[in-house]
Formats: C-alpha cells, sequence, structure tokens
C-alpha cells in the first residue's frame, strides 16, 4: 500500500469536506465525540502548514490530523486524528501520530503537547513518544479548548465533574522533563518503546508469568 504522509498545504484543501464527514461519522460509530470543524476551520490549517494529511498514489484521502496552541502557546493540542475505513489496522494512524507530533516539536519546541482520547490504541501510540496520562488539570485551562467539547455526547459528564474528568484520558508530553526524546536516535526510541509496553502490559501474559495470578483470577 502506497501511502503518503506529509505536511498538508493549501493544495490539499480540496479534501476538506471529506474529512469533515469521516470525523462526524467516526464520532457517530464510537459513541464518543470529536469536537465538530467545518471545511473552512480544516483548510484553514492546511494552508498554515498546521496539519498532517495521509493520500494514496491514486489520491485517496487515507487520514488526517491537526495541530491546534492553547494557552498563548504554551500548550499544543494534536487533534483530529482520523483514519478512513479501508485503511485501518494498518499502522497508518501511528504514522500520522508520529508525524504531527514532529509538527508539533518544530513548530513549538518549548510547548506541552496534549491529547484526550478514549481510545487504547491512540493511548498505546502516545505513550511510545513520551506522553504520560495525567489529570484534566494538567492540561490547559483555556475554555475555548474546552468549549470544542461542546459536540460530544459525554458532555454533561464533563461539566458536572467541573471540567475535571470525564471519559477521555488526559495525554501529556512535557519537553522539560522529556529532553532525551530524539527521533533519530534508535535507542531512545527503543527505551520509549519498551515504556509503552509497560505501561499497557497484557493481562494475559501477567497470568504466564505468575501462576498464583492464573489461579486467583
Amino acid at each position: 500500500m502506497n501511502i503518503n504522509v506529509c505536511v498538508a498545504n493549501e493544495s490539499h484543501t480540496v479534501y476538506s469536506e471529506q474529512i469533515c464527514e469521516l470525523v462526524y461519522v467516526s464520532a457517530q460509530e464510537r459513541g464518543t465525540g470529536i469536537a465538530k470543524r467545518t471545511p473552512e476551520y480544516i483548510s484553514s490549517k492546511m494552508k498554515a502548514g498546521k496539519a498532517v494529511i495521509a493520500i494514496t498514489s491514486d489520491g485517496k484521502l487515507a487520514g488526517f490530523a491537526y495541530i491546534e496552541t492553547w494557552g498563548h502557546k504554551q500548550f499544543v493540542a494534536n487533534s483530529g486524528l482520523i483514519v478512513a475505513h479501508d485503511y485501518r489496522q494498518t499502522g497508518l494512524a501511528k504514522k500520522i501520530k508520529h508525524e504531527v507530533f514532529e509538527l508539533s516539536r518544530k513548530l513549538y519546541p518549548e510547548a506541552k503537547i496534549f491529547s484526550i482520547t478514549t481510545g487504547l490504541a491512540v493511548m498505546k501510540i502516545n505513550s511510545g513518544l513520551g506522553f504520560r496520562p495525567v489529570p484534566f488539570s494538567e492540561l490547559t485551562d483555556d475554555e475555548e479548548f474546552w468549549d470544542g467539547c461542546k459536540g460530544c455526547r459525554n458532555y454533561d459528564i464533563l461539566q458536572r465533574n467541573n471540567f475535571k474528568m470525564c471519559l477521555c484520558t488526559g495525554l501529556l508530553y512535557d519537553p522539560s522533563t522529556a529532553k532525551d526524546y530524539l527521533p533519530q536516535n534508535k535507542n531512545n526510541k527503543n527505551k520509549l518503546s519498551a515504556m509503552g509496553r509497560t505501561l499497557f502490559y497484557p493481562f494475559h501474559k501477567l497470568n504466564k508469568i505468575n501462576p498464583l495470578h492464573r489461579q486467583k483470577s
């Protein structure tokens, strides 16, 4: 499968409406909200060089993600990660996530990068990049960001908890405490991958390691 994952530009704005439709369908399928965006908003991200897009060799949209700054650029959100149905379970989401992460680090090297998600796959990818799960209190307090959750069916849960917790998990990359992350360094990459495996170690493997654990379960 030949798919080009790259920083989007003005030439990719023709995919804006299709991206919005894909985001909407995905939110309905998952039963959780992805902040609704207009084609104009998506296009503006592409024109500003603040989005990543995946296009097949025959010109089909395969995936997308974008970045947004909050709190006077102290925080950067990796948002709107989406993969078209035909290209799921192929590792494409990981490629897009890595690309948008690198873009965030390049444009805003001192900013904290964060995302909120209910997806285990995204959590695993983020952990491999050096993100850690945190309470919402460690994320941006910019009201405009949290207003973006209004399109989610779980927004009432967020409100009832005074915007301190919801069904999503907050994930944060803080460059001040993760200085050893160097994408080109294979040793660091292996170290981060190991950290991700530890954080999400399968319970069935724990059973194999500890027979007593298996007997009690």
